[in-house]
């Protein structure tokens, strides 16, 4: 049998890692860990309205920059205070690892990927990550 040398999946068929999920967590899809991916970092996640889709943070500890693509429903970002609204099909980027970013659904389903990495840098899972990562165990 040949080895096919891509893969095809929708996101709402990526099975979701398995963790301690609380009832106001968002759907985390784990595209890196699931495709194997070990160039750059790659999640999705899913929430629903007023729900936090992605979590204020950071990237001060692995320096990475961020783009995130709203590829469903309505979000609101935040960036160092500053609020964009951010519907389906919209690209934010934060080059900035130390601004502070978050994200909340401002409808039902909305779905955010997350792509990062470290400029320059071979890219390295993250502590957080790392935990869910079969590879890393």
């Amino acid at each position: 049998m040949r080895e096919v040398p891509f893969e095809a999946i929708h996101i709402d068929e990526m099975p979701e890692p398995k963790y301690q999920k609380k009832p106001d967590d968002t759907d985390w899809r784990p595209i890196r860990i699931h495709f194997g991916i070990s160039s750059f970092g790659a999640n999705g996640f899913t929430a629903q309205k007023g729900q936090t889709v992605v979590g204020e943070h950071r990237e001060t500890d692995t320096r990475h920059e961020e783009l995130y693509f709203v590829a469903k429903g309505n979000a609101n970002f935040t960036l160092e205070g500053e609020e964009i609204a951010a519907p389906a099909g919209t690209f934010v980027y934060v080059p900035d690892p130390d601004a502070m970013r978050s994200a909340v659904a401002i409808e039902d389903d909305t779905t955010i990927l997350c792509f990062g990495g470290t400029p320059g840098e071979a890219f390295g899972v993250s502590e957080w990550e790392r935990k869910y990562d079969p590879a890393e165990s």
